[in-house]
């Protein structure tokens, strides 16, 4: 019984990393990555439609992205969605694609984004908090002897201990990505 209630935390507590780690994404670090603009809708035929179901999307150079709209009429739209989607980019059309130029950051947007890496990781820590205390309040819900459910909480801790070091270790993977110039 406690060993199910384990495994479940275990799998809640990996995808919480795993969701933190995929945010992480949308943290800019300078370079071009087409996951920035996943926010981006557009409104397509008076439709709010995804700008990856409109274009293609692809990465020339470091920091250089490059949006062919499968409908050059949609090209006028998409560079609106971009702007409106407010990701601090300002788009570049040519009549057949769309650029985008990701700018050099600076020290202090660096920061920012640091700061919002470290907000995302709280978040993360939060989640596996939430999770102990609901395989905790599962465990005391079973009857089992007591030396027992404090060896499962005990368990329980362990887990949420090697999940909080996991955390740690993707921020700092984060902010030496972020703070490398």
């Amino acid at each position: 019984m406690t060993d199910d209630i384990l495994k479940e935390a275990e799998q809640k507590m990996n995808k919480a990393i795993e969701v933190m780690e995929e945010r992480f994404l949308n943290v800019r670090a300078g370079r071009a990555n087409p996951r920035i603009l996943d926010k981006v809708e557009v409104e397509y035929y008076g439709v709010l439609t995804p700008l990856i179901q409109l274009a293609t999307i692809s990465v020339p150079e470091a920091r250089k992205l490059v949006i062919k709209p499968f409908d050059r009429n949609s090209i006028n739209a998409i560079e609106k969605g971009i702007f409106e989607a407010n990701i601090g980019l300002t788009p570049n059309n040519n009549g057949e694609t769309i650029m985008l130029v990701i700018p050099e950051l600076t020290e202090e947007r660096r920061k920012e984004y640091v700061k919002e890496a470290k907000a995302l990781e709280e978040e993360a820590k939060i989640a596996l908090r939430n999770i102990r205390q609901d395989a905790n309040n599962a465990i005391k819900k079973l009857e089992i002897p007591e030396d027992e459910e404090k060896r499962a909480q005990d368990r329980v801790q362990d887990l949420i201990s090697k999940y909080n070091k996991i955390a740690d270790e993707k921020l700092k993977e984060k902010e030496a990505e972020l703070m490398s110039i």
